[in-house]
């Protein structure tokens, strides 16, 4: 499964400040034309200002582009950043001694805003998803972070893989042990290494017995917990990481529910884990 960019009003600025030429003189490239090959190999023509007939400079029309796909073919702008990032890199953008060196705090600018969305920027220029072994606590909690948020806006990203060869809910669970009881090596069986981190977060789940006045969030606590090792046997464990994440008897709707309540979960415990530190 293709893994698109991000793509947000940060990212949009970001991005348009790596063409951003207007006070150089030559101008940099990409040029007009390579950001018109762009646009035209995305399909993004209709939210072009300069097919608009209006002449403005290049920031403003890549942010008009973006800010347009956002609202209205969201994956063709995702792509569009991909392109245009393979662009500015083909032109020499990412190495300083070149003549169109988008600059130090420009790309500076766009590695953070990606960065907090999960994805990296190298300093090179090559865009991919986050992977997550080298990180650790707080880095490691604004990663997954960052993964939440593009599930929660991207759920056709439904095997969420992140370098480990785990999914989203697998890695936040593994991330809590080690953060809270130091566990080095979590458990492999899913419902055993999702049960302890509800339990190192005081979560309830299936194994807790209700109590006589307990507040209503635990009986919500337990069905999160099923759910999600519900979820858990609709996926297909053969083909995550290289083939379709979901068993062939499952849907698109159905996918993208499981996907979506993967998210749910993942959140509450990254926001557990978060009021423990």
């Amino acid at each position: 499964m293709k893994q698109l960019p991000p793509l947000n009003d940060t990212i949009v600025i970001a991005v348009s400040r790596l063409v951003d030429d207007a006070q150089q003189k030559p101008s940099r490239e990409p040029s007009h034309s390579d950001i018109e090959f762009c646009v035209t190999k995305c399909k993004l023509q209709a939210g072009d200002p300069k097919f608009q007939g209006q002449l403005v400079g290049k920031a403003k029309r890549v942010r008009g582009i973006l800010n347009w796909a956002i609202d209205g073919p969201f994956d063709n702008g995702r792509e569009f950043v991909v392109q245009l990032l393979c662009m500015i890199r083909g032109c020499g953008g990412f190495r300083p001694e070149s003549p169109n060196y988008a600059g130090a705090d420009a790309i500076a600018d766009l590695l953070g805003a990606m960065r907090s969305e999960g994805f990296l920027l190298t300093t090179d220029g090559e865009l991919h998803p986050a992977v997550l072994e080298p990180l650790s606590g707080a880095e490691l909690t604004e990663a997954l972070e960052g993964y939440v948020r593009r599930a929660q806006r991207c759920a056709e990203d439904a095997a969420l893989i992140i370098g480990t060869g785990k999914d989203l809910l697998e890695a936040t669970a593994a991330h809590v042990l080690r953060e809270l009881w130091n566990d080095q090596n979590p458990p492999h069986n899913f419902p055993t290494l999702l049960g302890q981190a509800f339990t190192a977060l005081g979560l309830k789940t299936t194994v807790d017995s209700p109590s006589q006045g307990e507040p209503p969030q635990c009986r919500l606590q337990r069905a999160l917990y099923q759910a999600a090792c519900a979820v858990n046997t609709l996926r297909n464990k053969e083909g995550v990481g290289h083939g379709h994440p979901w068993l062939p008897s499952v849907g698109v709707d159905e996918a993208r529910h499981a996907t979506q309540l993967m998210v749910v979960v993942s959140d509450l415990l990254l926001r557990g884990l978060k009021q423990k530190r």
